[in-house]
């Protein structure tokens, strides 16, 4: 911590020494900073500026902690050709991502259908642990969703949903054959679960709006109900990463790269290795965003058993993004390989990438904070392109380990005081919502100020929880 110094209002350098290419560029207040003591994720931001052909600088998101081998909350481009790509740099869970429904009704429409609507979710979105029984996918229909993911889902969701989701919902060059049997096998019968961990599905409220120009674009405001689903590419992104982390480690003497680590394992992302690490990823993340497609599906099917066929054929979708994800992007005229674990895209105001509706206001971001608090939707601003490649933080980002959270608190008794507090709570197991506890996770409020401070987004509506589902 003492080695870092101060660059900006809210940004801090961790000077390049030893082995490491690049310095490591932390955004974040004195108060999250000082949180930064107990984990080890600025060691992992020091590894990380180790790997072969990284550029610029290695980035800590204000929700950084410590990971496996990356930190979550992480930034790392490499410049290719030359330049390595890392299975640690994206995460298990490929294309982990959020997307936001909005309801066409207020809060108070919605009145004591509530508990009715978030008990109807629950019912319809499978949720826990390994749990399987989404849409059973032959062989064929698999490979179609790996390639072109919710464009294979036929009559599921509508063209809107695809137009506005990141890269339309789809990763160019990813390829079936890169795809284990096992990762496949992991993943037939898991389109459309929720999964556990912090994944979760929420029934919020807009609280307030803070940009009305932006919430406009977005069909956003005060009062209205909005679904955020978190979720991403369940067993079958798993077991890819697994497949190639233990691919890569035999493959580091073959192309005499050296890591600090065994858990930045990694190969040129211009080789064989390489090149079928990102072709099973783009598989991955497709199947991810067809998941997600497949469970807004679900909710919208809810929605009409609830409250009619016509406020389920209202509730539209307003962007999906992802928060694990490694993509080819150019920055200053270099062709770079920018992975994101932990970290979301947020592009400008009148970017190329980004749907035509959003390009005067930006890219939509999401930014969840904890079942009891608030989230963010925020907006891209060009800020980002300058100082993070086009990136700001993923949620909240942990403080206390699960273990910790547990022995802070049980599971039924954290259930009574979310409905105390008026927020609706569904889920399979006590020991996995002791774990998500709100007092486990940073305040949302002081890293979405972070955010905005810097430059890289600015704030357009709060959201408050009134109904959670969770694995």
């Amino acid at each position: 911590m003492s080695e870092l110094r101060r660059v900006g209002e809210v940004e801090w350098e961790l000077p390049a020494t030893g082995p490491m290419h690049v310095p490591g560029r932390v955004f974040a207040d004195a108060e999250l900073l000082e949180a930064l003591g107990g984990d080890g994720s600025l060691d992992q931001l020091r590894n990380v500026a180790t790997l072969p052909g990284v550029v610029d600088a290695v980035l800590a998101m204000p929700d950084v902690h410590q990971g496996y081998g990356f930190p979550v909350g992480g930034v790392a481009a490499t410049e290719l050709p030359d330049g390595v790509v890392s299975p640690g740099g994206v995460g298990f869970d490929i294309n982990c991502g959020v997307r936001l429904l909005a309801a066409p009704f207020a809060f108070d429409e919605l009145g004591d259908r509530r508990e009715a609507l978030v008990h109807e979710i629950s019912r319809t979105v499978p949720a826990g642990t390994g749990r399987g029984s989404g849409l059973e996918l032959g062989r064929a229909q698999l490979e179609r969703v790996l390639v072109d993911g919710p464009r294979a889902l036929e009559g599921i969701g509508t063209p809107v949903d695809v137009e506005l989701t990141e890269s339309a919902g789809r990763l160019d060059g990813a390829d079936p054959r890169a795809v284990s049997e096992r990762a496949r096998q992991r993943g037939s019968d898991q389109l459309g679960t929720l999964g556990s961990g912090n994944h979760f599905l929420e029934v919020q409220r807009v609280d307030r709006v803070h940009d009305r120009a932006a919430a406009e674009a977005q069909g956003l405001a005060e009062g209205q109900v909005t679904i955020l689903i978190h979720s991403g590419s369940r067993g079958l992104g798993h077991q890819v990463c697994t497949d190639f982390v233990k691919r890569f480690q035999g493959a580091l003497d073959r192309y005499g790269i050296r890591v600090v680590d065994r858990q930045l394992a990694c190969a040129p992302a211009s080789s064989e290795e390489g090149r079928s690490y990102l072709a099973a990823m783009a598989a991955a993340a497709n199947f991810a965003w067809a998941n997600r497609q497949l469970i807004a599906h679900r909710v919208r099917q809810a929605i009409a058993r609830v409250l009619g066929e016509e406020a389920a054929a209202g509730t539209r979708q307003v962007y999906d993004v992802a928060h694990n994800v490694a993509k080819i992007e150019r920055y200053g005229g270099l062709e770079l390989c920018v992975h994101r674990k932990g970290a979301t895209r947020a592009f400008p105001p009148g970017s190329r990438e980004i749907p035509e509706r959003y390009r005067d206001v930006g890219q939509p971001v999401f930014i969840p904070g904890s079942m009891g608090t608030a989230s963010y939707v925020l907006a891209g601003r060009a800020g980002a392109m300058e100082r993070s490649f086009g990136t700001v933080c993923h949620g909240a980002g942990r403080r206390l380990s699960r273990t910790a959270a547990r022995k802070r608190v049980k599971g039924g008794d954290l259930r009574r005081q979310l409905e105390e507090q008026g927020i609706s709570v569904r889920s399979p197991s006590n020991r996995g919502l002791a774990e998500e506890a709100p007092f486990a996770y940073k305040e949302v409020d002081k890293v979405v100020e972070v955010v905005e401070r810097a430059g890289l987004a600015v704030r357009v509506a709060r959201l408050r929880p009134v109904g959670v589902v969770k694995g």
